[in-house]
């Protein structure tokens, strides 16, 4: 009988975040596929520290693994073991390689069993406190390097809701470029526009930025922006 694959998501900070059935399924399960086996074993550690149970075997799986590495996973499930993938933090397949390598495996075992273990997620948990209406959103995961205007102007010209408000949309950003799109948010939807900014959720230096474009780009102008951010724009 084939193994099931589970997609645990994992804490993005804080690793009490970890839920009670993430941390059953990883003591069950025979192998754990980890994008960086050096971040998750520092979660494996820290959680034997108070459940001694976890001695699944770790295999590394992220976006360079090729097609010789997908199918020894696959080998591992038709063979019967159980297995987990978990990313660096949050919940595997957003913008990370987990659901291409769902597809890959449903494309030669469509019948396979594959059950999610909800927990983390760095947007979701931005738009938990952002105030916006985020009835609907559209989530764009990390912007492209280019081309960015195109991508904003049709946001600011074509998807609305039902009552012709345009829809708040949320990406992901690098510190290095938070200042640069902001600049460039401002071009396209001007400085009144009201943005949130999620810097470092979870984490010790935590801090939440919430307010016009013009006034959120000059706050980091004039502090270290540091870590993993966050972005919501309000339409």
């Amino acid at each position: 009988m084939p193994g099931i694959l589970y997609i645990v998501a994992t804490p993005i900070g804080n690793l009490e975040d970890v839920t009670l059935r993430a941390i059953t399924i990883l003591s069950d399960v025979d192998i754990i596929l980890a994008e960086d086996t050096r971040v998750t074993m520092k979660l494996i550690s820290s959680l034997n520290a108070k459940w001694p149970m976890l001695n699944a075997k770790l295999i590394s799986y992220h976006q360079h693994s090729g097609e010789e590495k997908k199918l020894e996973i696959l080998n591992y499930l038709l063979g019967g073991k159980n297995v987990s993938l978990v990313t660096d933090a949050g919940t595997p397949g957003i913008s990370d390689p987990g659901n291409e390598l769902i597809d890959w495996l449903l494309s030669y075992k469509p019948d396979l069993k594959i059950i999610p273990i909800p927990g983390a997620s760095a947007v979701t948990s931005a738009l938990s406190v952002c105030g916006f209406d985020v009835n609907k959103f559209v989530f764009l995961g990390f912007l492209p390097k280019k081309r960015q205007n195109r991508l904003f102007k049709w946001l600011k010209d074509g998807p609305s809701t039902s009552s012709g408000r345009r829809i708040t949309f949320a990406f992901y950003e690098s510190p290095y470029r938070i200042l640069k799109t902001l600049t460039t948010l401002e071009k396209v939807f001007g400085g009144h526009t009201r943005v949130f900014i999620a810097r470092e959720l979870t984490k010790i230096h935590e801090t939440l930025y919430r307010g016009k474009i013009s006034q959120v780009h000059e706050l980091l102008q004039n502090d270290k922006v540091r870590g993993e951010l966050v972005v919501i724009v309000e339409l």
